[in-house]
């Protein structure tokens, strides 16, 4: 598979989630997502207002993490945590799934987890994606995860936050798109470094890439 320039633009969260970040790295990269036309920044929340005010009156969407890269915070915390993110602005939510509750077995309460999360979304118009940190999961419990957020009415599942021991696969994006279907959005990231790399994660099924190597990408479309 191969996309063109603007195609791939338009998959691409342009990412920075490093706590060194400065305010001078977020202005910037706010600036490469304008230019190119990517879907989306993914930066940390404390950068969220400064990023909707370098992207006013572009297309360019301001995503932000949530739980981030633990998941392990009170659903009460998560809750608050997208309140603030959303009420500043933000049109996008990543969010951590509950990763030890998964491995527990304890479903109910990890569904609990993504739905609080997907109704402040929802109040506000915005979208939410699951991060499952597929390297950290068994088949069966990425099977269940992908149900988990399906059923807890998110637009997306993704694959990985990069902090975690591993990123996104091919055969986990397979995975991912097998269960939850055509209509959700499943998301890769984590170590897509290159066009080709991001190549083949649209061929498995991705249609959203997380990636601080945008503007490389782009550049390799042409």
């Amino acid at each position: 598979m191969k996309l063109g320039r603007r195609e791939l633009a338009a998959t691409i969260d342009h990412t920075l989630l490093k706590a060194e970040a400065t305010e001078a790295d977020v202005r910037a990269l706010c600036g490469e997502a304008a230019t190119h036309g990517f879907k989306s920044v993914c930066v940390n929340s404390c950068w969220v207002p400064l990023a909707v005010s370098e992207l006013a009156g572009t297309a360019v969407l301001v995503c932000t993490v949530v739980g981030f890269p633990l998941g392990a915070m009170a659903a009460a915390a998560k809750e608050a945590e997208a309140v603030i993110a959303l009420s500043d602005g933000a049109r996008e939510i990543d969010m951590v799934m509950n990763i030890g509750q998964l491995k527990s077995a304890n479903y109910a309460a990890v569904g609990r987890d993504i739905a609080t999360v997907e109704e402040q979304c929802g109040k506000a118009g915005a979208g939410l994606k699951v991060i499952l940190e597929t390297s950290l999961l068994t088949q069966e419990e990425k099977i269940a995860a992908c149900r988990l957020a399906r059923g807890a009415g998110a637009q997306f599942v993704k694959t990985s936050t990069g902090f975690g021991p591993g990123g996104a696969t091919v055969e986990d994006v397979e995975l991912m798109r097998r269960t939850v279907g055509a209509e959700m959005g499943v998301k890769a990231s984590g170590g897509i470094r290159s066009y080709e790399d991001a190549m083949r994660m649209i061929a498995a099924g991705a249609n959203r890439i997380g990636a601080s190597a945008g503007v490389r990408m782009v550049e390799a479309a042409e």
